[in-house]
């Protein structure tokens, strides 16, 4: 669900996180509106405002892990855990953890990809959210859901930033709620995608 459907509709930060967000026309190829979070970065209000928003949120949930999928979920994910008090489980691509991990494969438009964490980062029954900057298909977040579900976790819900078209609507990912702050700012005539 969107922020704004979810009583937030009018509040003045989801707009200023809109438009701290820079729309970068054919980025990485032609057709694409690559949604750039790195200018919401630079903008202290609106970066805050965002960390704010899920604070509030996942505050009173009794949440004991926040797990970031690499990348960009590493740059929302640790503030959130740290302002709630609970502990950050990053998400990685392979081969990027150093010790014994477990994996979760998912399928891409163009083959498949893989999450990995490590063995023992995540206990049975701990209460977990999963954060990214941008769900388009759900893919990558359900591949997440799964791979902390493998390892006994209790996923109370998904929360990005930004939020495709494709995903509007969508209440639910894998069964589990998921929490969209903004979706992109209209574009004419193009498509939108997520690289990582």
């Amino acid at each position: 669900m969107f922020a704004a459907e979810n009583g937030l509709k009018g509040d003045s930060r989801l707009e200023a996180i809109s438009e701290a967000i820079r729309v970068v026309p054919h980025f990485p190829k032609p057709g694409i509106m690559f949604q750039d979070i790195t200018t919401l970065l630079l903008n202290h209000k609106a970066f805050k405002d965002t960390i704010d928003i899920f604070v509030d949120r996942y505050q009173h949930m009794g949440i004991s892990l926040v797990a970031g999928i690499e990348a960009r979920g590493f740059l929302f994910g640790p503030s959130i855990a740290l302002a709630i008090g609970a502990k950050f489980v990053p998400l990685r691509k392979p081969k990027k953890l150093p010790g014994e991990v477990i994996s979760e494969s998912y399928v891409l438009e163009y083959g498949t990809d893989c999450l990995e964490m490590h063995v023992g980062a995540v206990q049975p029954g701990e209460r977990a959210v999963v954060i990214d900057d941008l769900v388009a298909t759900g893919g990558t977040l359900s591949a997440a859901i799964r791979l902390l579900e493998r390892m006994g976790a209790d996923v109370v819900e998904c929360g990005c930033v930004v939020g495709l078209p494709e995903v509007k609507g969508k209440n639910r990912l894998n069964g589990k709620p998921l929490y969209i702050l903004v979706e992109p700012r209209e574009v004419e005539n193009c498509c939108y995608d997520r690289v990582h």
